[in-house]
C-alpha cells in the first residue's frame, strides 16, 4: 500500500501506535436502513463470530464498534461500523412507533474506486436493504412467532462481507478458521491496531486437509458465491464438495448468498413463513439461546 499518484493517503488507516481501540481515519458514511433495526442482535452475532487479526467488536453493549479488514479489487481496506443509534434518526411514516435511521461507518481504502464495492458488502453484512415491515407482518401472523417478533422488531438476517471467507469459516468451524488466519492469513502493509491480516484466499488453502476441497472449488469457480450466482445451483454444487453437509450448505446459502428464505433446520410446517424463513430461523435460534441463558446470534457456531 505504498503511495502513488492514484492512491489517496487520506483513505489509508491511521498510523498511530497500537491500542485496544485504535483510532481510524477514512471516509465517514451513513448506511441507511428502513424501519426498526435490531442492532444488538447483529452485533452480538458479529462479536461471537469475529476472527482475530481480521475482525473485532470493541466497546460496551449498546455502543460497540465492529471493525474488519476487506479484500477489495484494488487493494486491502478497513471498515468500522458503530452500533449506537444516531441522535438524528427519524420516524418512519408507515409506522410512527418505529424509526428509520442509519449506522455510522468509516471506510479506509487503498483505492477510492473500491468505495461502491465496500459499501455494498457492508450493506449485505448488516442486512440494511431488508424490508422489516414485510418480514414482521408475515412472521407475526403465526401465533408461534408473534411473541418473538414483538420482542425483537426489525430483527435482521446478516449476510457476509466476504462470502468465500464465510463459507470456509462455516465448513471448518470457528477455532479452525482462526488457525487458518494465523497460518495462511495475508499480512496488510499498514495494520490498523490488531487488524493486520486478510483472510486467506481460497487458492492458498487448497492443501488444507479440511478446508482444501471447498477452497479448491471456490478457487476454480466450481462453486460460485458472488452476488450474481444462482442460489439453487450454488447449493447443489456445494453438496458435491467433500465435507459439506446439508446444514453447512444451508448456512452458506443464508449468509454468503444472502437468501432470505432458507428453511429452519428440522422445521416441517414452515410454509406460512415464506419468503422470510431465514428471519424465522434467526428468531427461533435467538429464542432457544435465551431459554438456556446464552446471548448469541444465529450460527453461534457457524459450522
Amino acid at each position: 500500500m505504498t503511495g502513488s499518484p492514484s492512491r489517496a493517503t487520506a483513505f489509508l488507516p491511521d498510523l498511530a501506535p497500537r491500542t485496544d481501540v485504535p483510532l481510524l481515519t477514512g471516509i465517514p458514511l451513513r448506511l441507511a436502513y428502513r424501519g426498526p433495526y435490531a442492532a444488538r442482535e447483529v452485533f452480538d452475532l458479529l462479536a461471537r463470530e469475529a476472527l482475530p487479526h481480521t475482525e473485532e467488536v470493541v466497546g460496551e453493549a449498546g455502543a460497540r464498534t465492529y471493525r474488519r479488514t476487506l479484500r477489495l479489487p484494488h487493494g486491502p481496506g478497513f471498515v468500522s461500523v458503530d452500533e449506537t443509534r444516531p441522535a438524528g434518526d427519524v420516524r418512519d411514516a408507515r409506522d410512527p412507533r418505529a424509526r428509520s435511521g442509519w449506522l455510522e461507518a468509516r471506510i479506509h481504502l487503498t483505492e477510492l474506486r473500491d468505495l461502491t464495492t465496500a459499501v455494498q458488502r457492508l450493506r449485505r453484512l448488516f442486512d440494511l436493504d431488508a424490508d422489516p415491515y414485510s418480514v414482521d407482518e408475515r412472521l407475526g401472523a403465526d401465533p408461534r412467532l408473534a411473541p418473538l417478533v414483538a420482542a425483537r422488531p426489525g430483527l435482521r438476517s446478516p449476510g457476509a462481507a466476504e462470502p468465500e471467507e464465510y463459507a470456509l469459516h462455516a465448513l471448518v468451524g470457528h477455532a479452525a478458521a482462526a488457525r487458518l488466519v494465523e497460518r495462511y492469513g495475508e499480512p496488510v502493509d499498514l495494520p490498523c491496531g490488531r487488524l493486520d491480516r486478510l483472510f486467506p484466499e481460497p487458492a492458498a488453502l487448497r492443501d488444507d486437509p479440511v478446508a482444501g476441497p471447498l477452497a479448491a472449488a471456490l478457487a476454480d469457480g466450481t462453486v460460485r458465491l458472488d452476488p450474481g450466482a444462482d442460489r439453487d445451483e450454488s447449493e447443489r454444487t456445494l453438496l458435491t464438495v467433500p465435507g459439506v453437509t446439508r446444514r453447512t450448505a444451508a448456512l452458506i446459502r443464508m449468509r454468503a448468498l444472502g437468501d432470505p428464505d432458507v428453511a429452519p433446520e428440522g422445521e416441517r410446517d414452515d410454509e406460512m413463513w415464506r419468503p422470510w424463513r431465514s428471519y424465522a430461523t434467526r428468531h427461533l435460534r435467538l429464542d432457544a439461546d435465551h431459554a438456556v441463558g446464552h446471548v448469541v446470534g444465529h450460527a453461534g457456531s457457524v459450522a
